[in-house]
């Protein structure tokens, strides 16, 4: 990590704590400590396990989407860092924009070839939106008009997180479809957008635009080509995000809230994850926790318990992989001796 990185870490875990002192702040001291004595740790436990084994299946997802007959064996920590490595970046950047070219510098870091690795977490992070979109889809058929009826600003939030999504899918596969007319549609949209700007910057900006199309659709090839690989993916993604939307069923639990209805809370966070990836603050900081204090304060009677499980489903959810990432960036695994094996092991 560079040292714009570390400042980055900081300055979010410095908010993170700001954030939670601002809202336990009216709340008395010795209630938050009563509610903590009396959490149910064995659910607690669950909902930590619930989220390393969301990496282990992500890391899954990679190693599918990687693995060719003539590949080395893989090991364990190989596979496993790549999400906690994503984790760290996508929780210090904008828009999760600094996870995939981390991911990319993961791989590569395996003597993985560069081309490869943009292909595999191209696809990984085309079949990652798509399951996403999926799964809010339903969860808007099941719940929407309950949330919307009782949270109506929130309601707003969730409308315009679907629609980003969407356009996102969208423009994805227009690219992997209609290569030749999405270019043009691209440059006709950007020329007027960028008519004020200096024609250098311009043109610069245009060739840029230009060029990630084109890198875009030529490792698209490569998805369509891997059918099976992408059904097997895609399963697996959706028990990874399952394992992640579980979380807070767990922590509920955890704070002893057994009347909870399971499929309005697995509903409640799956909305709360598209609300977070519209607020362009790494990491969502503070759309999160408004977005849980106003979804969960029905399940949540006591101003202690739902703050207190704030701080747990955050902490969980996005601080733990912070720290997991760190160790994942500093812990490089050695693979020399394993790719020296492998070449032995062709020559023979």
């Amino acid at each position: 990590m560079n040292r714009k990185q570390i400042a980055a870490l900081f300055v979010m875990l410095g908010l993170g704590i700001s954030i939670f002192w601002w809202e336990a702040r009216k709340i008395d001291f010795n209630s938050l400590v009563s509610t903590f004595k009396n959490l149910n740790y064995f659910w607690l436990a669950v909902a930590f396990l619930s989220i390393l084994l969301s990496y282990g299946v992500e890391a899954l997802v990679l190693h599918t989407l990687l693995k060719k007959k003539e590949d080395r064996k893989f090991g364990w920590w190989e596979m496993y860092r790549i999400p906690l490595i994503q984790a760290l970046f996508n929780a210090i950047t904008p828009f999760s924009s600094g996870g995939q070219p981390a991911q990319l510098v993961g791989l590569m870091q395996l003597k993985i070839d560069g081309g490869r690795a943009s292909s595999v977490l191209l696809m990984k992070f085309v079949i990652y939106q798509a399951m996403v979109l999926v799964n809010f889809i339903i969860a808007m058929v099941v719940s929407f008009r309950s949330v919307a009826r009782h949270f109506s600003g929130l309601a707003t939030l969730i409308v315009f997180g679907m629609v980003i999504h969407v356009v996102t899918i969208s423009f994805l596969l227009m690219i992997m479809y209609y290569y030749d007319f999405t270019k043009k549609m691209v440059q006709i949209i950007l020329k007027p957008i960028l008519f004020f700007l200096k024609e250098e910057k311009r043109d610069k900006i245009l060739q840029s635009a230009t060029n990630s199309i084109d890198s875009f659709y030529k490792e698209s090839l490569v998805l369509k080509r891997e059918k099976k690989k992408v059904v097997k993916a895609s399963l697996l993604t959706i028990v990874q995000l399952f394992l992640y939307y579980f979380v807070v069923y767990f922590v509920l639990l955890a704070l002893n809230c057994d009347h909870v209805n399971i499929v309005d809370v697995l509903v409640m966070h799956i909305m709360i994850v598209m609300i977070v990836s519209i607020f362009p603050i790494p990491g969502g900081s503070g759309g999160a926790e408004f977005s849980f204090k106003t979804l969960f304060a029905g399940f949540i009677p006591s101003p202690s318990g739902l703050v207190l499980g704030m701080f747990l489903w955050r902490f969980i959810t996005y601080y733990l992989g912070m720290f997991l990432g760190i160790i994942a960036v500093s812990k490089k695994p050695k693979i020399e001796q394993q790719v020296a094996n492998k070449s032995m092991e062709r020559k023979q």
